[in-house]
C-alpha cells in the first residue's frame, strides 16, 4: 500500500464464526486490524470531516460482519468487510488481518490463526 492511509488496529469482538458446531454455539474472541487507502490531500487542507472517510462508520462496519450472521471460513468473513467497505466508501484499496485468537486446534499452542486480505479497485 503506497497511498495515504486510515488504520484501525487491534479491534476486539466476540463472534461465532467457524466450521465447528461448538465454535458456532459458544463463540470466541476475535481481533481485526483494517487498513484503508485513500488520498488524504483535501482531508489535510480542509480539516473537514465531510473530506474523509469516518473511522468510526468503518468500524461500525468491521462490528456489523464481526458480530453478525455467522460465517464458516475467515475469508469469507474478511471478504464480507472487504467488499463492504469497497461498495460504501471512496477508498481505493483495503487491507483486513481477522485473527481467531481460539483456533480448535487440537494438541498445538499457537497465539492465533488469521487470514489477511487485500483488495482494491482494480
Amino acid at each position: 500500500m503506497s497511498a495515504d492511509q486510515i488504520i484501525l488496529k487491534g479491534m476486539q469482538f466476540y463472534g461465532f464464526h467457524g466450521v465447528n458446531p461448538e465454535e458456532r454455539a459458544m463463540g470466541q474472541p476475535y481481533v481485526v486490524d483494517l487498513t484503508v487507502e485513500m488520498n488524504l490531500t483535501v482531508a489535510g487542507i480542509s480539516d473537514m470531516l465531510e473530506d474523509t472517510v469516518s473511522y468510526t462508520h468503518l468500524y461500525r462496519v468491521v462490528k456489523d460482519v464481526m458480530e453478525g450472521e455467522s460465517k464458516n471460513l475467515l475469508e469469507a468473513t474478511a471478504h464480507s468487510i472487504t467488499q463492504r467497505i469497497l461498495d460504501e466508501f471512496p477508498v481505493l484499496a483495503v487491507r483486513l488481518r481477522v485473527q481467531k485468537l481460539r483456533p480448535p486446534i487440537r494438541g498445538s499452542v499457537i497465539d492465533y490463526a488469521a487470514v489477511d486480505v487485500y483488495r482494491s479497485r482494480d
